[in-house]
């Protein structure tokens, strides 16, 4: 292989010129090409990496949504406890409040009843020492037979309680 000056000029003016050729038209659209997919492609990434931090925050909203509701609804549960507590509270003291009252009642009628007994063997009682005066004057019998008498209807009396 020889070397020849006058081919190595032309050659290397050919590679200047196809060099020049390529920079204004092919490497000026290849490199916007490769810009614009660089470009794209770290916008891809940016819009990646946002997407990522919106799922983060979403997720921890959800998850602190979720705690929020569980909070409440344990609240919820625990106030209905302490309602029922209250009613069943409330309930017991009507129950005996009414058992006091119906005992009271009870209590009065029997009194009553005892009373409206009472007054009924006074009037019998009084109706037979009428009747026994009525007797012993009828018969005008003596002091003894008068005792036993008395003592006889005092005994019907006792035994009619």
């Amino acid at each position: 292989m020889n070397f020849i000056p006058s081919t190595f000029i032309i050659q290397l003016i050919a590679f200047l010129v196809l060099y020049f050729l390529l920079s204004k038209y092919a490497f000026g659209p290849l490199f916007g090409m490769m810009e614009k997919r660089r470009t794209h492609i770290q916008d891809q990434i940016q819009s990646a990496e946002q997407n990522r931090k919106e799922s983060e925050q979403l997720l921890n909203e959800q998850k602190e949504a979720i705690q929020q509701a569980r909070k409440e609804a344990y609240d919820m549960i625990e106030q209905a406890k302490v309602t029922s507590s209250k009613q069943a509270d409330e309930i017991i003291l009507q129950a005996k409040n009414e058992a006091t009252r119906l005992k009271d009642e009870a209590l009065r009628d029997i009194e009553n009843e005892k009373n409206k007994a009472i007054a009924a063997l006074r009037s019998q009682v009084s109706a037979m020492s009428v009747m026994i005066a009525s007797k012993i004057i009828e018969k005008q019998i003596d002091e003894k037979s008068q005792e036993q008498l008395v003592e006889h209807y005092l005994k019907e009396v006792g035994g009619n309680q």
